[in-house]
């Protein structure tokens, strides 16, 4: 199984990190390990002191594909969450600075958070998909696929261009404006709609 991750996929979200706006998608890629499992509690990172929280619409991958035609890529996915990045922001910053890779910063064991499933229909996929994350009962972050720079199916074509995608993979389709920090004791709850998809406190 593995963890496809879409960076700068929100405008707002690029802008208030002084990112520029990509022109295709910035993906980068989690280990299996990286998944908290359920009933696992998730512990702050002690190599970092500015832990950030980052919600976002996660795929589930249906269909086995490589060289996938964006007007087929629906036919990859069947699932959809909310799932949390998470992001020791101190080390990413640094390792930005140096031009390294984010992996230490994003990728460690147990920083990725997803949710219950909902089985996506023809009729959940005509329309925008609303999300949110709130932070001990006020919400942090509000979003919308219809606001994303790269649709679903552009974003599963465009990752089936490098790497083959297998029945069990994860895409997290980005992030919207309003990360920030969380800290220990911090219970951090995520959003369909109106549903709770998973609730998760910082040990």
């Amino acid at each position: 199984m593995k963890i496809f991750c879409v960076g700068r996929n929100y405008i707002e979200h690029a802008k208030e990190l002084k990112n520029e706006i990509p022109e295709e998608p910035v993906i980068f890629i989690k280990p299996k390990s990286a998944l908290l499992q359920s009933n696992t509690p998730f512990y702050y990172p002690e190599f970092s002191n500015e832990l950030n929280y980052e919600v976002e619409l996660v795929l589930r991958i249906s269909k086995n594909g490589k060289y996938i035609q964006p007007h087929h890529a629906n036919k990859y996915y069947n699932a959809i969450t909310a799932g949390i990045d998470f992001t020791a922001r101190d080390v990413q910053n640094e390792l930005k600075k140096k031009g390294l890779p984010w992996e230490k910063a994003k990728a460690w064991d147990n920083s990725t958070v997803i949710g219950s499933w909902i089985d996506l229909t023809p009729e959940l996929l005509k329309k925008p998909v609303q999300f949110s994350l709130s932070l001990n009962g006020e919400t942090v972050q509000k979003g919308n696929s219809k606001e994303m720079i790269f649709s679903f199916d552009k974003i599963i074509a465009h990752i089936s261009q490098y790497f083959s995608l297998n029945i069990g993979d994860l895409v997290f389709t980005g992030t919207p404006a309003g990360v920030g920090e969380c800290v220990v004791g911090d219970v951090l709850k995520g959003f369909v709609e109106d549903k709770e998809m998973f609730e998760v406190e910082v040990k």
